[in-house]
């Protein structure tokens, strides 16, 4: 389940998804506000207006993270860097960026306008609470009263200097002007996220054993995600400027086994999948290159009919998802195979194949680089 992303919409030029996960903390949302913020802050409304006030509560926290996460996007893009998307999962969103902020400058600008917006709709929303308190229906102004604290809590909690939360990318930002190292400012910034971490599960742990399950189930698991994901930010660093610089040439086999267009898939499977192991081949007909065939195709066509289908049926042409040059930066090779799932590259030059280059070569030049030169945080 997790993992699995379903496309919404695009709005701006910007791809918004939903990570399945989300669906987990949708429907706790809808049911701790429909049965219990809602029911304790407005007694007596009918049962039915407690889950419609739920369901729309949460609906108006889906938007306000949307919100939230549009505007790192917007900024990024003004400031030259190109932006994935947006993905929703179950502790909140993301705004997807290719790579790290060119400066210091940027990354606060990106970061400092998250909480700003969230500010700006909690604003709004107590405005129009306000405004409305006597005039609207007490079941929607209590949801625009809940739209109006969450987003409070919601920039305030972004701004703990917590690394990545939005406090924890302002924080880098300040370290990184001062140092000039952006390395050297997320290693001291996720240090301080993972302090902020361990003190969330601590705080999970207290309330677990005074009694408040959930909430104590609650800060645990947002510990337990923010220490991962502070850790792997830091991993992402190490990563880009371990491989910056190197082009694919290098760690490209330059022999790799090809299939000939005219077997049969069950020829392939036994004779290539299950000898090499490998999940994708290049397809050759003598020394043209004309794509390549994987075991996520394979899988596609019943096995009764292996023996009628010829590879060439259903291999897949070469293009810019499953082919690179040699002198391609071994970043942008893994961004690629990170987009397009795969972990395995045709590398050509021109159209001929001149290698293959794999996600496990290149983490085994990246363990070496790092265990020799330093890294570990």
């Amino acid at each position: 389940m997790f993992g699995k992303k379903i496309r919404l919409f695009k709005l701006l030029g910007f791809e918004v998804s939903i990570d399945l996960s989300w669906i987990i903390i949708a429907v706790l949302i809808v049911w701790s506000l429909s049965s219990g913020f809602f029911p304790y802050m407005y007694e007596d409304l009918p049962k039915g207006s407690y889950l419609w006030m739920g369901i729309i509560g949460a609906l108006g926290f889906f938007l306000s993270i949307i919100v939230h996460e549009f505007s790192h996007s917007i900024v990024a893009r003004r400031n030259g860097m190109p932006m994935k998307g947006i993905t929703l999962f179950i502790f909140g969103g993301v705004a997807e960026m290719s790579g790290e902020p060119p400066d210091a400058k940027t990354e606060f600008k990106m970061a400092v306008v998250g909480p700003l917006s969230s500010l700006g709709i909690a604003a709004v929303c107590y405005g129009i609470y306000r405004v409305t308190a006597y005039v609207l229906p007490i079941q929607v102004t209590g949801v625009i009263w809940y739209l109006a604290i969450i987003n409070a809590i919601l920039a305030g909690f972004n701004l703990l200097p917590a690394f990545p939360l939005d406090g924890g990318r302002i924080l880098r930002s300040v370290i990184w002007s001062i140092k000039k190292d952006i390395r050297s400012a997320t290693r001291i910034s996720s240090k301080i996220g993972g302090g902020f971490a361990y003190g969330f599960m601590f705080l999970g742990v207290i309330n677990i054993l005074r009694g408040n399950f959930i909430g104590g189930i609650w800060w645990a698991l947002i510990g337990m995600f923010l220490l991962n994901a502070t850790k792997m930010s830091y991993r992402q660093i190490v990563t880009r400027e371990a491989l910056t610089g190197e082009h694919v040439s290098r760690f490209m086999i330059h022999d790799p086994v090809t299939v000939p267009p005219d077997i049969s898939l069950a020829k392939l499977v036994n004779d290539y999948i299950y000898r090499y192991h490998f999940k994708m081949f290049p397809v050759v007909r003598g020394k043209d290159l004309i794509g390549c065939i994987s075991t996520r195709q394979v899988k596609e066509v019943p096995g009764e009919d292996w023996e009628r289908v010829s590879v060439s049926e259903i291999a897949e042409n070469c293009s810019s998802d499953n082919t690179v040059e040699e002198d391609t930066d071994a970043i942008e090779a893994l961004s690629m195979m990170n987009r397009t799932a795969s972990s395995r590259l045709m590398v050509v030059r021109g159209k001929e194949l001149v290698g293959v280059i794999t996600l496990k070569d290149m983490l085994k030049f990246l363990s070496l680089k790092v265990d020799l030169e330093g890294g570990s945080q």
